[in-house]
């Protein structure tokens, strides 16, 4: 067990300082990671143009409220914007922690232990990442609010009604962004097709550098969460939700970039310890990360997975 990696993936700790070598990966990531944290402040507080919207259907001929509701829903989608973009460079930082993570010049477990800082930086994009979708996933007014305003954008085009053009999200990028909503889980999505594309592009690095990198932090977690001595250390609750976060984030990861996948019996990622850590907390605190389980991997559903894994994953 990685001491060291245990530490600095327990939040409060004073471990993660990067070490000269990994200071400039470390600043690059620290910038999105800083902005990580406004951006999910913004997303607890969307509160979306419901009602507008509402009366903008009820009342098409009323200029003033076909106006009010433009008014409400120009700023949201500006805000969706600020999302899809923070997104593309929070792929770039996790390309980047991935080359240093995984090169061949020492294993994953000496480069976790040796690099703590950029372990706990992979952990906190990872932990962004479900916390993101998990809040998405539970504000439908997104959807509805981008789905009205492309709506209204091509009827205002339709109409030759011009639209103020720092308040317009193009066509081409409205196409990407909808893309992205379209997602139960875009920013995961966006991980793991950057992680796929990592382990693509960088053909001359063994694919195992990254699986193993992925497996031994689900392992740390793992043991941080079903350990007492390793628990009783952690700094609050806030770091149990921090783990479990970062274990199903690195098992998904894993399923997409492992040939055979996570749940296959030979994968190296226990994956009955693993769910039986999720089961063993408060069943409302985990339910989210369960379905992501469920519903966001890529092999959980093939015939090399056990009865017992599909059994143990089963909505009660």
């Amino acid at each position: 067990m990685p001491n060291a990696l245990t530490d600095a993936l327990n939040t409060g700790t004073l471990h993660a300082q990067p070490t000269e070598a990994e200071r400039a990966v470390w600043e690059q990531v620290n910038e999105v990671l800083m902005e990580a944290l406004a951006i999910l402040d913004d997303l607890q507080s969307y509160n979306g143009a419901g009602e507008e919207i509402r009366q903008a259907i009820q009342n098409p001929s009323e200029d003033q409220v076909q106006e009010r509701a433009w008014a409400a829903v120009v700023p949201l989608v500006g805000k969706l914007k600020k999302f899809y973009e923070f997104s593309l460079r929070l792929e770039g930082s996790l390309h980047g922690l991935l080359k240093a993570l995984t090169s061949a010049r020492c294993s994953p477990t000496q480069h976790l232990e040796q690099e703590q800082a950029l372990a706990r930086q992979f952990a906190e994009i990872l932990h962004f990442t479900l916390r993101f979708d998990e809040l998405k996933m539970t504000n439908p007014a997104i959807q509805n609010d981008f789905s009205y305003y492309r709506r209204t954008l091509n009827r205002m085009r339709i109409n030759n009604v011009a639209a103020e053009e720092e308040n317009e999200v193009n066509n081409e990028l409205a196409n990407r962004m909808s893309l992205f909503y379209a997602n139960a889980t875009p920013m995961l999505k966006t991980l793991s097709d950057a992680t796929t594309k990592f382990v693509s592009d960088n053909t001359d690095l063994p694919i195992e550098n990254t699986t193993d990198c992925l497996c031994t932090m689900a392992s740390v977690c793992k043991v941080m969460l079903e350990t007492p001595e390793y628990r009783s250390r952690f700094a609050s609750e806030d770091t149990v939700s921090f783990c479990l976060r970062v274990m199903v984030g690195v098992i998904i990861l894993y399923d997409y970039v492992h040939p055979a996948g996570a749940f296959v019996k030979s994968s190296k990622i226990e994956m009955k310890g693993c769910i039986k850590v999720l089961k063993d907390q408060p069943q409302s605190s985990v339910e989210g990360l369960l379905n992501a389980l469920r519903y966001t991997t890529k092999h959980l559903n093939d015939e090399t997975t056990s009865k017992q894994i599909k059994n143990m994953l089963q909505v009660n």
